[in-house]
């Protein structure tokens, strides 16, 4: 049974400030250097067979870390760019939810139906991920990779290798974890055999 690592980037000064990011390129903040440190130690000891990652700063640093320390090549799926969060990007998350408090809380609630300004939804995202994990679960069909991704990308992924629904992508995010382990769903086994 395959498996996916679903790996956060270290954070970065937005994090800190709790300001949206979406597919904005920030580096990692000291705070973030120290995360991937950390990260790193904790990995060692798992089977990682291969490496992916968005394309963004964060990530990327991330995953370059993980890879030089596993001895893993890291490989970019362009796909993986991080929700677009169109107009929110670079607000804090209070500015939002007091500027336009009905369609935050409706994000909050139902986010597959929300769509940022000028963003994507997470159907779009959605469907992205599906376009850029499918080959790469067939690849890796019983095998552990890891995929590194900046939220909320990392949580449209989670419900994609689970096959959950996209309206509990904030209910089946755990707590300040930096990575889990994923078990790949029967429903994704069963397309990649395809």
């Amino acid at each position: 049974m395959a498996q996916v690592i679903l790996i956060l980037p270290g954070s970065t000064d937005y994090d800190s400030e709790d300001r949206i990011q979406g597919n904005l390129d920030i580096p990692l903040s000291d705070r973030g250097q120290h995360e991937v440190s950390e990260t790193v130690v904790q990995l060692r000891g798992l089977p990682l067979e291969a490496l992916y990652s968005a394309t963004s700063e964060p990530s990327l640093e991330t995953a370059k870390a993980i890879g030089a320390a596993l001895g893993l090549r890291v490989s970019r799926l362009k796909a993986l760019s991080n929700v677009d969060q169109g107009l929110w990007q670079g607000l804090k998350v209070e500015e939002v939810r007091r500027k336009h408090p009905r369609v935050f809380r409706q994000w909050e609630e139902s986010p597959e139906n929300i769509c940022p300004p000028e963003g994507e939804t997470l159907a779009e995202a959605y469907a992205r991920v599906d376009k850029a994990l499918e080959p790469v679960l067939r690849r890796h069909k019983d095998q552990t990779i890891g995929i590194v991704a900046s939220e909320p990308l990392a949580s449209v992924i989670r419900c994609y290798v689970k096959k959950s629904s996209l309206g509990r992508i904030w209910k089946d995010h755990p707590d300040d974890e930096r990575w889990e382990v994923l078990e790949v769903a029967a429903e994704a086994v069963a397309k990649v055999a395809k």
